[in-house]
């Protein structure tokens, strides 16, 4: 497993996963690392068996939920102490992450754009288990991301340890449209500045 680590002199962790298309070292998620370690928190992160195969040329999918899965659970037990580690991720990394956090008994859970459901097919919830999730979470949300807009959410049944925070207009990787006011870099700031104000409640 290889795995990208932007150092800082912290108590906890932060592990993010990639999303579905874009690798470790795309530029959202090199700006989120890079902006929490710079706050004083140390960031690692790792790439699914599928992204890896993608740098040798391969052209694949995203693996089986089975293969995600597990692959959580190796980059968790490579870390040592789970109570010292928050996971999450962009997308499906952060989804991925929310299905094994409770099991692993990690210190907390972010999620980056969150997939509620498959755009325009919100009949396909993915939020069964955030209703009992047990650790505490945190989801940063576009308020038009079309996985999961704030009118859509603002009707389903999650967990009371789960927080949400909006960015304005943003869409799933927190892009506001210029007639709105806001800023792709303002939200994406807002965004880094709420992972790091969580970790640290629970430092």
């Amino acid at each position: 497993m290889n795995y990208l680590v932007d150092e800082a002199d912290s108590e906890l962790t932060l592990i993010l996963a990639h999303g579905a298309g874009a690798p470790m070292d795309s530029q959202f998620m090199q700006d989120v690392a890079r902006g929490v370690a710079e706050a004083g928190i140390r960031v690692v992160r790792f790439e699914f068996p599928y992204m890896a195969e993608r740098r040798s040329g391969k052209r694949r999918g995203p693996d089986r939920p089975a293969v995600l899965v597990d692959t959580w659970r190796r980059v968790v037990a490579d870390h040592g102490d789970a109570n010292r580690l928050v996971i999450g991720g962009k997308s499906m990394g952060g989804r991925i992450a929310s299905m094994v956090a409770d099991e692993l008994n990690v210190r907390g859970l972010i999620a980056l754009g969150y997939p509620f459901h498959p755009p325009g097919k919100a009949e396909g919830m993915r939020t069964a288990h955030l209703a009992g999730m047990r650790t505490p979470t945190l989801i940063v949300q576009g308020e038009r991301d079309q996985f999961g807009t704030r009118d859509d959410v603002a009707d389903y049944e999650l967990a009371s340890t789960i927080a949400i925070e909006w960015m304005p207009d943003g869409d799933h990787s927190f892009n506001a449209r210029k007639k709105s006011g806001h800023s792709a870099a303002e939200n994406l700031g807002a965004c880094i500045e709420q992972v790091v104000a969580f970790i640290r409640q629970l430092a």
